[in-house]
């Protein structure tokens, strides 16, 4: 294959790629009950879709802790730890076709594999070295670059500039993800946008945001790559 025919597809993590079993949700509560003594269940806090930073602030800024750097690295460091006690105690899976799908796509020399994820690069290699996948992704774009997801997108361009010596244009990029911030998220640097009904949102909910492709699951492997020309 050539450069010409390379085509990067970054991935969304919770909701597309695996379930934790709500081992995030719980180490965000574990971390706001130790390290500032409040017990919050997190009902009100939006966080699907959300990058970790961005939780962090609405959770800092619902209590009235000043939301400094500094509150939101140490708030985001007990995260971390509490998530890699979390993760295996969780009842969490890799959702259907996961597997089967990315050792397909990684076969394929012309596409490059690379995550966009709300996750902290230290959340996102936990969770998915957790379920045996980390491996997959060459480079990703995480919530320590950019507080907004929609911002990201430069964040994954420039990775995979630097990485295969070329730029990627638009048309040569597709995200992948399970809420309606990761279609907008993919429209705000022109990439094409494919969400998957496996998050918390349902299909009527992601249609809504005319996302190029909609599809329930990844289950079935091979129709998936048939309709998305990978």
């Amino acid at each position: 294959m050539t450069n010409q025919n390379k085509r990067l597809l970054l991935f969304d993590i919770d909701g597309t790629l695996i379930h934790s079993g709500g081992a995030g949700v719980h180490a965000l509560k574990l971390t706001l009950a130790e390290r500032f003594g409040i017990a919050d269940d997190l009902h009100d806090i939006e966080i699907a879709g959300m990058t970790d930073s961005g939780i962090v602030v609405s959770i800092l800024k619902k209590h009235r802790i000043p939301a400094t750097n500094e509150n939101i690295a140490a708030f985001l460091d007990s995260y971390v730890h509490f998530l890699s006690l979390e993760l295996p105690r969780r009842e969490g899976k890799l959702l259907p076709g996961v597997l089967e799908l990315l050792e397909k796509l990684k076969s394929r020399p012309h596409l490059v594999l690379a995550l966009l994820t709300g996750n902290v690069s230290r959340g996102a290699q936990l969770k998915l070295e957790h379920y045996g996948v980390w491996h997959f992704f060459e480079f990703g774009a995480f919530a320590d670059d950019h507080q907004d997801r929609n911002q990201l997108g430069s964040f994954a361009l420039a990775r995979a500039k630097e990485k295969h010596g070329r730029e990627f244009s638009a048309a040569e990029i597709d995200v992948i993800g399970d809420t309606p911030r990761d279609i907008t998220c993919g429209k705000a640097f022109g990439a094409r946008t494919i969400a998957v009904a496996t998050g918390t949102c349902s299909r009527e909910q992601l249609a809504e945001h005319q996302p190029d492709f909609l599809i329930d699951d990844l289950s079935d492997v091979d129709r998936v790559i048939d309709t998305l020309g990978w």
